[in-house]
């Protein structure tokens, strides 16, 4: 079940887009139907990669985490499990480099990003844009919250399957480096620069730079 904690409201006035713009609700109109057609272009790519997830290593193919979306509410994230399912018996910890967590299937699919796909049904769902801050666990974000002033803002936005920060800095950015990139892609949120992430991610997807 959803629950909301109390990082503020998702006013527009914080988001660079004016409240009467088109852009909000083209930006939701055209991310429901990529994501139905991406669904359906990859749904062998899927079948695949849950056969190889099953035969690898006992336990779910799927892989459900709790994140922190728009104006603080958490929802369940999808992914294909990457992991063995033991890889946060110690608690909750970002990946590393060469993690030895990650188990065969789970370094190709997180370095083609092919584990992100389910994310697609986020979309659909509502959870989730297309383009936006990536979400954060609420551990994550509550640590963050103390550390980088104005850390909630990024929440005044729905969080996205690929964003900004992403695409310019991945996993080697800090915290802090990923929150002005969030912010500046938040106050300055066009089509132009919703293309230029698309086509970044693009290059990032198929080169599988930044990937852990």
């Amino acid at each position: 079940m959803r629950s909301k904690l109390a990082y503020g409201n998702s006013s527009s006035a914080y988001s660079g887009v004016d409240e009467f713009s088109l852009y909000p609700y083209v930006k939701r109109g055209l991310e429901l139907v990529f994501s139905i057609i991406l669904l359906i272009i990859t749904l062998p790519v899927l079948l695949l990669t849950m056969i190889a997830i099953k035969l690898e290593s006992p336990g779910p193919v799927f892989y459900k985490q709790e994140r922190v979306g728009l104006g603080g509410r958490t929802f369940s994230i999808i992914k294909l499990r990457s992991m063995r399912t033991d890889a946060e018996k110690n608690g909750p910890q970002w990946a590393a480099k060469n993690d030895p967590r990650v188990t065969r299937v789970g370094k190709f699919i997180r370095k083609t990003r092919i584990d992100e796909i389910p994310q697609l049904i986020n979309i659909l769902r509502g959870d989730m844009s297309l383009i936006g801050p990536r979400p954060e666990r609420p551990l994550f974000t509550e640590e963050f919250t103390k550390e980088i002033p104005d850390f909630k803002k990024r929440l005044m936005v729905k969080p996205g399957l690929t964003g900004w920060a992403q695409v310019n800095g991945g996993y080697e950015s800090t915290p802090a480096e990923k929150f002005e990139l969030d912010m500046y892609y938040i106050q300055n949120q066009s089509f132009s620069l919703d293309l230029r992430i698309i086509f970044r991610t693009v290059w990032v997807v198929f080169t599988g730079s930044g990937a852990r």
